[in-house]
C-alpha cells in the first residue's frame, strides 16, 4: 500500500510541475515591450501577463517637442500619447486602473483636472498627483499609467 501511495504522490508532483511550468511558461510568453524606440533606455509600455504598465509620457507635439507652457494643452498632449501606447498594446482606455500624473507646480493641477475630467474613461482610475522639482524637456506634466484587461 505505502508503494502505491508513493507512486502516487511523485505522478501528482510531476502533474504540478509541469502545470506550473506550462503556466508560467505561457505567462513569460506573454511579456512584450510596446513603444521601444531605438537607443532608448525603456519602453513606452510594458505587458506583464495581463497587466500593461505605460512610462510617463509628456506628449510632445508631432516635431517630439513640448510645445508652450499651457498646462491644459500639455495635459491633453500627455493623455493621448497614454491613449496610444494603450491602443497599441491591444487595451483600451477604460482598462487603466491606476494613474500617476507629475506636476512641476501644483498651482497647475485645478487646469489639468478640467481636461484630466474630461478625456480620461469612466470610472477614474486611481490616480496620485505629485509635484516634482523637474521635468524632461521642460515639460510641465507627466503621466505613468496601469491598465488591466479585465
Amino acid at each position: 500500500m505505502t508503494k502505491m501511495y508513493a507512486a502516487i504522490a511523485r505522478r501528482a508532483l510531476v502533474v504540478a510541475a509541469l502545470t506550473t511550468f506550462c503556466f508560467t511558461g505561457n505567462l513569460l510568453a506573454q511579456n512584450k515591450a510596446i513603444g521601444f524606440k531605438q537607443g532608448a533606455p525603456f519602453s513606452e509600455g510594458y505587458i506583464a501577463g495581463n497587466t500593461l504598465y505605460v512610462a510617463g509620457q509628456q506628449g510632445p507635439d508631432a516635431h517630439g517637442k513640448v510645445t508652450g507652457t499651457d498646462i491644459a494643452l500639455q495635459t491633453t498632449n500627455a493623455i493621448a500619447a497614454v491613449k496610444k501606447v494603450v491602443e497599441q498594446a491591444g487595451y483600451q482606455m477604460s482598462d487603466i486602473v491606476s494613474v500617476t500624473v507629475y506636476v512641476t507646480d501644483l498651482a497647475d493641477v485645478p487646469a489639468m483636472n478640467e481636461v484630466y475630467k474630461k478625456l480620461m474613461a469612466d470610472p477614474k482610475p486611481a490616480r496620485a498627483t505629485v509635484q516634482v522639482a523637474g521635468l524632461i524637456g521642460g515639460a510641465k506634466i507627466e503621466i505613468s499609467a496601469i491598465a488591466v484587461k479585465h
